[in-house]
């Protein structure tokens, strides 16, 4: 069964010191726009329509010479006069701004050392043989999720030789033998997803302030229930 744990009072760095491990999942999300995008996307993943928390997924790779924990994963980095758009391998301290990355999840499945090899060496596969980061994807992805049924499909804008975050790592485990969101197509994956994963595992969550809402919705219910009160006033 899996097993949640809510962490309170480290920042990113001393998380990520803490539970960083070989074959563990990542996900995170924050403010920024893009993770607020991705975050209301996922609203339509459950009934109240309430928003995810998560807006991007990694492999765990493990501590290297350098003394620094890497991950794996399908991500966008622009930097002046440097581009990588696809599978590639990043320290964690990529999310060590606390201000940025507001949620952080770590999830450990209790991988074999076969499993964990299979994993990491599919995942540094794909980087290899770099594999593209697909926005066209992510469309087809947030279309499926406005359309229960659409899910469980291929996605209508699949790509070869290209996968978003958390398709990659539904990917990776997969071929390891592992189905991480199973009734899912696997390029329909969203971070949400495998946060929900029925697997056996265990779940580390370090959240910082209220979860994430839509600022017009969070205004109209001021207002709904500003005119509640005045009519039961008058009444």
């Amino acid at each position: 069964m899996p097993e949640t744990n809510i962490v309170e009072g480290l920042t990113n760095q001393e998380f990520f010191e803490r539970f960083a491990a070989p074959g563990r999942v990542g996900l995170v999300g924050g403010p920024e726009l893009i993770n607020r995008l991705i975050m209301r996307a996922q609203r339509h993943l459950n009934d109240e329509h309430e928003w995810s928390r998560w807006s991007h997924a990694f492999l765990l790779q493990g501590r290297r010479h350098d003394g620094h924990h890497w991950v794996v994963e399908s991500d966008l980095d622009i930097k002046p006069k440097h581009i990588r758009l696809g599978v590639q391998e990043n320290r964690t301290t990529k999310y060590f701004d606390d201000t940025q990355y507001t949620s952080l999840a770590i999830l450990d499945f209790g991988l074999t050392p076969e499993q964990e090899q299979r994993v990491l060496a599919g995942a540094l596969e794909l980087v290899s043989a770099g594999i593209r980061y697909s926005l066209r994807e992510i469309a087809g992805t947030m279309w499926a999720m406005r359309h229960a049924g659409w899910c469980p499909k291929e996605n209508r804008l699949a790509q070869e030789r290209a996968f978003y975050c958390s398709s990659f790592v539904r990917h990776v485990f997969g071929e390891a033998g592992l189905d991480l969101a199973g009734g899912i197509a696997e390029k329909n994956t969203a971070p949400e997803h495998i946060v929900r994963t029925t697997l056996p595992h265990t779940k580390w969550i370090l959240t910082r302030g209220p979860a994430p809402v839509s600022r017009v919705r969070s205004v109209a219910k001021r207002v709904r229930a500003r005119v509640q009160a005045k009519l039961k006033k008058r009444a």
